[in-house]
């Protein structure tokens, strides 16, 4: 069969320090057109990965002797040095050797490039060399080789390439952690329309490097051990459930059958959604290790962040809005939020990518977060919001502290939604945040813990906080809360918070009953 193979045009790329994300461009559909390219003589790995503990601790001993030895060289040529030779000597060794772990644990994948990502949305405080090489993870890394990603697909869907797909573009348009994405033309019924006549459809095939799934569990091995560093360095702290949540969610990452469902779920909850946009899984072309998905063309988030200060808001808006009624209308969030896993779009929409990492809440689980913002943010009743956290085991009941210290303690983290006024998120913000969530210096921090279930709501605010701080987003977002809270669900009080208001009054019953939510009305 004739192929022809599209070639994406490159774009800018820049180093986009945000905080908390743990998994670069993954899941579903990615726009090819609007995608920097990899210079192609970095060339493809045409090797698997290396699952074996022992092989992956190594590779990192190796690395740590490289760089001592990097920085011993650097200490003796600066024995005779100026002041300024002396200078530009550190400043040349900071580059290369963050550009060697960069570099490094993007050739591992799994879980240790998920730590590097993570580290690239540290605040300012982390070396800017680093920061910017770490950065590069986030939506660059080496790919496999098609030959491999060929395997794969044939292997998992019983088929050759040729057989699946009229066109298969064999340069990936994203290489991540876990798995890399190509284009591709498929014949299959149009989407929304299952029984319609089949018609060739661009989908974006998502292929996970073959022994990813044991790189990650060795990486998981050494989780045990971070428990315990951050044992030590919070008193109070009881690391157990938080690591095992960890594990969990990130060996559930490489299940794609699992993303797949989380995603057609979130697809099924957002339906007609006037801003907010979910691809479409093909069901008959996802197995757990491939994934195919609606291919949806968009800006990145460089391109985006071009863009005016009035789109931008419009962004952030949409951002917030998604997060916060997945949560307390769907019960469930996918606990990676960062600017990799979205599109944008010129008229306000933002397609939202990469399924694999969700965690879904119990009703009882969702009362507690509602009840702890109710009390934090709208009553602020710090005698109230001592008793939850005691309750919940976030802190200590018998904790020698101050409840008024308490309340100002955790009201940092409201502070965007405390008040109905006009405010701007800055990086700042964002920051302090960080900074506060790990400050061991606070008497508090020596009696709080981080129950299972709010490790990773701990994740999507930080991330959450970072990208709108990263926006510059402007706007009353108490007000903005308060349409999305359950124990508010106020009318709408901005032009998007009128587009989902009539989108909820459309829905038919059973979809108000999956939204969670009887719409308010839509006063103009």
């Amino acid at each position: 069969m004739n192929r022809r193979t599209a070639h994406p045009v490159p774009g800018p790329k820049r180093a986009v320090s945000l905080l908390v994300g743990a998994s670069a461009l993954g899941a579903g559909a990615v726009a090819g057109s609007r995608l920097a390219r990899r210079d192609p003589s970095s060339g493809a790995s045409h090797r698997l990965l290396d699952g074996s503990w022992l092989g992956r601790t190594g590779r990192l001993a190796r690395l740590g002797v490289k760089i001592g030895g990097d920085v011993a060289a650097t200490g003796a040529r600066k024995t005779f040095a100026s002041a300024e030779r002396r200078e530009q000597l550190d400043r040349e060794r900071e580059y290369r050797n963050s550009q060697q772990i960069a570099d490094e644990l993007g050739e591992m994948k799994g879980a240790l490039m998920k730590l590097g990502q993570m580290a690239s949305y540290l605040d300012d405080g982390l070396p800017e060399p680093l920061r910017i090489a770490l950065g590069q993870l986030q939506a660059d890394t080496r790919p496999m080789s098609i030959d491999l990603a060929r395997t794969t697909i044939e292997q998992e869907l019983n088929s050759s390439l040729d057989d699946l797909f009229v066109e298969f573009d064999p340069d990936p348009i994203a290489a991540a952690s876990i798995g890399q994405v190509h284009r591709a033309i498929a014949v299959l019924p149009p989407f929304g329309d299952p029984a319609g006549r089949p018609v060739e459809q661009a989908v974006a095939v998502k292929v996970q490097y073959p022994g990813v799934g044991d790189a990650i569990a060795s990486d998981l091995r050494n989780a045990d051990m971070l428990g315990l560093l951050l044992k030590q360095a919070f008193g109070g702290l009881d690391p157990t459930e938080m690591v095992d949540e960890i594990k969990l969610r990130l060996a559930e990452e490489t299940d794609y059958l699992l993303e797949a469902d989380n995603q057609a779920r979130f697809a099924e909850f957002y339906d007609g959604h006037p801003f907010i946009r979910i691809p479409r899984v093909v069901d008959s072309m996802s197995t757990r290790r491939v994934l195919t998905t609606e291919l949806v063309d968009g800006a990145r988030w460089d391109e985006m962040m071009t863009w005016g200060q009035d789109a931008r808001d419009r962004v952030a808006e949409t951002i917030f809005r998604f997060v916060f009624r997945s949560l307390y209308r769907f019960g469930a969030f996918n606990g990676d939020p960062h600017p990799g896993n979205y599109l944008f779009h010129p008229d306000g929409g933002v397609t939202f990518l990469d399924f694999g990492l969700v965690k879904h809440f119990t009703t009882d689980e969702m009362s507690t977060f509602a009840s702890m913002v109710k009390a934090a943010a709208h009553d602020k009743d710090p005698d109230e919001f001592r008793r939850i956290v005691e309750r919940v085991g976030m802190l200590h009941p018998d904790a020698p502290v101050d409840t008024g210290d308490v309340g100002e303690y955790f009201s940092l983290f409201y502070a965007t939604v405390a008040e109905d006024r006009e405010m701007q998120w800055t990086r700042e913000y964002a920051n302090q945040i960080v900074r506060h969530t790990f400050d061991r210096t606070s008497p508090i921090s020596q009696y709080a813990t981080v129950p299972r279930s709010f490790v990773f709501i701990q994740r999507i605010n930080l991330g959450l906080y970072a990208l709108l701080g990263e926006l510059g987003a402007r706007g009353n977002y108490r007000r903005i809360a308060s349409e999305l809270w359950p124990f508010v669900d106020a009318g709408p009080s901005t032009e998007l918070g009128l587009r989902e208001a009539d989108w909820l009054a459309g829905r038919s019953a059973d979809q108000r009953r999956l939204t969670g939510v009887t719409p308010a009305p839509a006063s103009r």
